[in-house]
């Protein structure tokens, strides 16, 4: 009976974090298609350091919604 706790427990950790997973993706996503400029070209080729800070800041804070939307 312990076992088959532990790989419900195994499987259902491992759908919520595929689903976190698709949904920071699909999130970052939209943050790049609301841009009216490439992100990527800003941060590396142009190499804004400000536009870098925001972007990581954004990413974090997706993660913490999305971490407690999962838990």
């Amino acid at each position: 009976m312990m076992k088959h706790e532990v790989l419900s427990s195994l499987g259902t950790a491992a759908l919520f974090a595929v689903v976190g997973i698709l949904a920071f993706g699909l999130a970052f996503l939209l943050m790049q298609k609301l841009t009216p400029f490439s992100i990527r070209k800003e941060i590396e080729t142009d190499q804004n350091v400000a536009l870098a800070i925001v972007v990581a800041a954004i990413i974090l804070g997706l993660a913490h919604i999305i971490a407690h939307a999962v838990s």
